[in-house]
């Protein structure tokens, strides 16, 4: 498998891990009431399935655009703008020949 489907798996892996740690902080924290209503109901395994899914999406894209983002080489030279000074140019007339005619 090459290099870079193997890195954006692994950073997807680590994003889903992220995402079981956010749900069940929602859950154990009882925020909005959630644990209630994920047990109380019929279809909570399927609420906490999907919240789980999609902020695996989330985390998941967040940690391999962090990943990709960072992965530049280190340069060396400052960086920065010069202190040259700014040349400026000075405004010149040209004579135009226009016509007196209007149509």
């Amino acid at each position: 498998m090459p290099d870079h489907i193997k890195m954006i798996l692994r950073h997807g892996f680590f994003g889903f891990l992220i995402a079981l740690a956010f749900v069940a902080g929602l859950l154990a924290f009882n925020v909005a009431n959630l644990w209630h209503l994920v047990t109380h109901t019929s279809e909570g395994p399927i609420a906490v399935l999907m919240l789980v899914m999609f902020s695996t999406v989330t985390f998941g894209s967040v940690q391999i655009g962090y990943k990709i983002m960072t992965m530049g080489e280190e340069d060396d030279e400052p960086r920065g703008g010069t202190r040259d000074p700014v040349a400026s140019f000075d405004a010149i007339p040209i004579p135009v020949r226009t016509d007196d005619r209007r149509a």
